[in-house]
């Protein structure tokens, strides 16, 4: 990324940029960087194609083309598929593009070992931009609050981004929300996360399980209603469910064997929030509490996706059960 950035400042540009990977908001924010760098408000040396069925004689001709009136002319193509199949013919014209030509590709899955991939790399810059790291992120946000004059603790951002999580897109919306309700503060703290951020799904998940593992059944009930009201289907509850007792279950037993917070999100292959979680939660569960819970999840499960239970009345049933203090 630091090769993109320095080009976009230095307005020294190569003759093709290919920018892949998982996170969607930086690819689209360097995206956007590059066309406003390259190309400007000129919409007329600026040639947007997506897709996969792009017509490459076309693109080929308008890459021929001398800009109009300015310095390059971009050719923007996006999810276009060439980096998997097909690009064998553009790949050849890599090699031949006019000093005046910028192609731009924009794609979430290539094939490195593709005609498209290796030309792109031999003549010009790629980069792949995939999940960036809990620390990576927080050090991007805390610079948005002090961009726009605001200050969070280390232990209130860690809080933030384990309610809302890591996607990059939903972070920007809940911090842009944050620093709205509290323009009149210079520090943005727990209180304030909880005001008006929405907490993600396997955040309110993680809540139930807390009130199943202390035998709260109104608590866990209540956290089930509410999800029901903002109409959260069952069944996708009791999948997270499921899910979260076995990264309960995995937490509990790479715990057991010594592992750091850092090992056992690598092995469970979760963000080392959840991992934290999972692994604070498996000390008020037993193995067989864990194994019985997840055995009865998928039971449930299977009765529902058979007709022989009702979702509700089925994952309602599992909570009560398992909420319950014992006598």
């Amino acid at each position: 990324m630091k090769t993109l950035a320095q080009d976009i400042k230095s307005g020294n540009f190569k003759n093709a940029y290919l920018i892949c990977g998982e996170e969607e908001y930086l690819k689209l924010n360097y995206k956007n960087q590059l066309i406003k760098a390259i190309a400007g408000e000129d919409t007329m040396n600026l040639a947007l194609y997506e897709g996969k069925n792009i017509d490459i004689n076309e693109v080929i001709d308008n890459a021929e083309t001398f800009p109009f009136f300015a310095k390059y002319r971009l050719i923007v193509l996006e999810q276009s598929g060439l980096f998997k199949t097909g690009g064998e013919q553009l790949a050849e014209y890599m090699d031949k593009i006019p000093e005046t030509t910028i192609f731009l590709f924009v794609e979430q899955d290539v094939d490195k070992r593709s005609k498209m991939y290796k030309a792109v790399k031999k003549n010009g810059y790629i980069c792949e931009i995939n999940r960036q790291s809990e620390k990576d992120i927080e050090v991007w946000a805390a610079k948005i609050f002090d961009y726009n004059g605001k200050k969070i603790t280390k232990a209130d951002m860690a809080y933030f981004i384990a309610n809302v999580g890591t996607d990059m897109d939903i972070l920007s919306q809940e911090i842009e929300k944050l620093i709205s309700y509290a323009y009149d503060k210079n520090v943005i703290n727990k209180n304030d996360i909880d005001a008006v951020c929405i907490k993600q799904l396997n955040v309110r998940i993680f809540d139930m399980i807390d009130a199943i593992s202390v035998k709260n059944q109104q608590k866990t009930l209540d956290c089930y209603y509410e999800l029901i009201a903002e109409k959260e289907p069952p069944m996708r509850i009791l999948f997270m469910i499921s899910r979260q007792f076995n990264l309960i279950l995995q937490a509990k037993d790479l715990s057991a064997r010594g592992m750091s917070k850092e090992q056992i999100a690598g092995a469970m292959g979760v963000q080392g929030f959840i991992a934290s979680k999972s692994i604070s939660q498996s000390r008020n569960f037993t193995v067989s509490e864990l194994k019985a819970g997840l055995a009865e999840s998928i039971s449930t499960e299977e009765l529902i996706k058979s007709g022989r239970l009702d979702e509700n009345i089925g994952v309602e049933m599992l909570l009560v059960k398992y909420s319950r203090k014992s006598r």
